[in-house]
């Protein structure tokens, strides 16, 4: 965590949370969602939902990126979140907290760039690939499908099922803290 975050949250210690208004999608893109976006539907459907959904507008200033992915963790309940100073921004997730990228080398990298360590690899009923690592679970971005399908090839990773309406609670992570609050009134 930045230290200028750190020195923000020491000296405001009470600002409220900030639910539904940022959120990350299964390429690891970052979305802000104001009130309109909000209102026109959630980030991401839970899995056996239908319904229309509403992204927002996608963030596109390296800076903003890198400073988010910086200061982005989970709490204690699984629930992401980006600490923006002394406030707590917590994430929709539109699959799962990471997205991984798979190197040339062999190496995997998160969306926000830190390194991890595979531990586990699934495969899930539509045939999205997730890696279970050292930081948690994420879903293999799609544009390395290729350097993936190397690996399960080669015999790194073994792919085994799971069910991705499952997975939430399998790994302990909240995909929806905007709906999760609203459910706790």
């Amino acid at each position: 965590m930045d230290e200028i975050v750190k020195a923000a949250m020491a000296k405001w210690p009470n600002v409220p949370h900030c639910h539904g208004w940022l959120g990350l999608d299964a390429r690891g893109q970052w979305f802000m969602r104001d009130d309109r976006t909000q209102a026109a539907g959630p980030f991401a459907l839970l899995p056996g939902e239908t319904g229309p959904t509403s992204k927002g507008s996608w963030l596109r200033h390296d800076k903003l990126i890198d400073f988010i992915g910086r200061n982005y963790a989970p709490d204690e309940a699984g629930q992401w979140f980006f600490q923006n100073g002394p406030q707590r921004v917590y994430v929709e997730l539109e699959v799962c907290p990471w997205v991984w990228r798979l190197q040339p080398d062999g190496s995997v990298l998160s969306h926000t760039g830190r390194p991890a360590r595979v531990a586990d690899c699934l495969l899930d009923e539509e045939g999205h690939l997730y890696l279970v690592t050292d930081l948690g679970v994420g879903r293999v971005h799609s544009a390395d499908m290729g350097l993936a399908a190397e690996a399960v090839e080669q015999g790194r990773w073994t792919p085994e099922p799971v069910q991705r309406a499952a997975m939430a609670g399998q790994f302990g992570y909240e995909p929806s803290p905007q709906r999760r609050r609203q459910a706790l009134g």
